[in-house]
């Protein structure tokens, strides 16, 4: 394929990201706006308002400055009436990433991935400065640089990633194969690297899946005060639909929120408070129907949630520790505490960002400090996973898995088995014969084969 080819279609990919991401956005404000001002509202406030949003969701803080007269429509205090909204809604960030992965694949699987990265980004980061120099608000006004650079950021991180996961599979012809060559030439090394990145997906992809769970039971135990806070909220069907899809735009917040409490160190909802397994102190939180959810107290027999961490490591262990098994790599004790120790580093490293990014602020005083503790829960996850994982990697080799590889080594080194391949016997008896007969699947054979009613001759078989 033509490197200008790939570097269009990277960049019609990374336009139709964009452009889906805002559309997400647009369609239901302009319905959202019809439906609360009429048709004779002013649309001049629609785009900005989606721009900001879909910043809002890429990671950008928004700098809240309410007019005078809000503030006294509303009651509240003069000195809470600039603050900062950095509690990023993750769906947005999380789509990003998945349609640039997926484009990242396509430029790899063309044979230019570099090329195909650098044009995708280049045309996001042109889109997001042109959204954030034609989006802005008096009410909520966002860093220019930050605008620019936070998006593109996290298009780059999702290209990149696909293109070289692919590339380290499949081979690029150029410097990925050169640095795959290199980690080869590490002997039982070289695995370390592949397994520690499949060990750490399997990690996160656990630790997602249960804290999904994890809300879900949350969900149906406690769905009556989140519907009560709704009730509360004294809003129309436009207010709820717009409370909904708010709530889902935060889901993948609430799930890093489960993950830190299941991890042990839990997060705060405002400063000086605390919602973790050994126990809950918050004073007021606001009404936000989400935070019904919270689970109002908690006992020290809870901290056994920890052992779920622990398992999702375990499971990681095992699944590399098969694979190292079948690639006769299982042998040598050090590649395997790398591997233990890669993964649990990586995984500590992946909980982090998340943590970065699912905590900020979503208001002025107490409200600015929200989300886990990104240092202790990072700390926390990293030492569950590792343990976990060390069971498994680490444990003595058992005596069917020593057997499976004397098994496997004995059929490389006879290069096919008979009982699988039963001309095998001929090619290797009759081997540099001129005269060697070649089986036919109709061929007969002597019963008395082994020769003890002829003259002592053996028959093959």
């Amino acid at each position: 394929m033509q490197r200008l080819l790939v570097a269009i279609l990277a960049a019609v990919d990374a336009a139709i990201a964009a452009a889906v991401g805002l559309a997400v956005l647009l369609a239901p404000l302009t319905l959202l706006w019809t439906l609360a001002f009429g048709a004779t509202a002013d649309w001049g406030g629609l785009w900005p308002a989606t721009g900001t949003l879909w910043q809002f969701g890429h990671g950008v803080p928004l700098e809240i400055a309410l007019p005078d007269a809000v503030v006294s429509a509303i009651g509240i205090a003069p000195d809470a009436a600039n603050f900062t909204l950095s509690l990023t809604p993750l769906a947005f960030l999380v789509f990003t990433l998945l349609f640039a992965g997926r484009s990242g694949v396509r430029a790899a699987r063309s044979g230019a991935w570099g090329l195909g990265v650098a044009a995708g980004t280049l045309t996001f980061a042109v889109i997001a400065a042109a959204v954030a120099v034609t989006a802005g608000t008096d009410i909520a006004s966002v860093p220019m640089w930050l605008a620019i650079l936070l998006p593109a950021g996290v298009y780059v991180v999702g290209a990149l990633s696909g293109a070289v996961g692919y590339a380290w599979r499949e081979g690029d012809g150029g410097l990925i194969d050169r640095i795959h060559d290199r980690v080869d030439g590490l002997g039982h090394w070289s695995v370390v690297p592949g397994e520690v990145v499949r060990g750490t997906t399997v990690v996160v992809v656990a630790l997602t899946g249960i804290a999904g769970l994890a809300v879900a039971v949350m969900v149906a135990v406690r769905g009556a005060e989140m519907v009560a806070l709704f009730e509360a909220a004294r809003v129309d069907a436009t207010g709820a639909t717009v409370l909904t899809l708010g709530h889902l735009a935060y889901l993948p917040t609430l799930l890093v929120w489960a993950v830190a409490w299941l991890a042990g160190p839990g997060f705060a909802v405002g400063a000086g408070t605390s919602v973790s397994p050994a126990g809950t102190e918050l004073g007021v939180v606001p009404g936000i129907p989400m935070l019904g959810l919270l689970p109002e107290n908690s006992s020290i027999w809870m901290l056994i949630v920890i052992l779920l961490p622990v398992g999702a490591g375990a499971f990681a262990g095992w699944i590399v520790r098969s694979r190292l098994v079948w690639q006769d790599a299982a042998g040598p004790l050090a590649p395997r505490v790398g591997i233990a120790a890669g993964i649990a580093i990586a995984g500590a490293g992946v909980v982090a960002i998340a943590v970065v990014l699912a905590s900020g602020s979503i208001g002025p005083g107490r409200m600015a400090q929200v989300g886990p503790n990104v240092g202790w829960t990072a700390l926390a996850v990293g030492l569950e996973v590792l343990v976990g994982a060390a069971i498994l990697l680490l444990a003595p080799r058992h005596r069917d898995e020593l057997a499976e590889e004397r098994t496997d080594r004995w059929v490389a080194e006879m290069g096919t088995s008979p009982t699988a391949d039963p001309d095998a016997v001929f090619s290797w008896a009759d081997a540099g014969t001129a005269d060697a007969h070649v089986p036919d699947q109709n061929d007969t054979q002597p019963l008395d084969d082994h020769g003890f009613l002829g003259d002592g001759t053996p028959t093959p078989r």
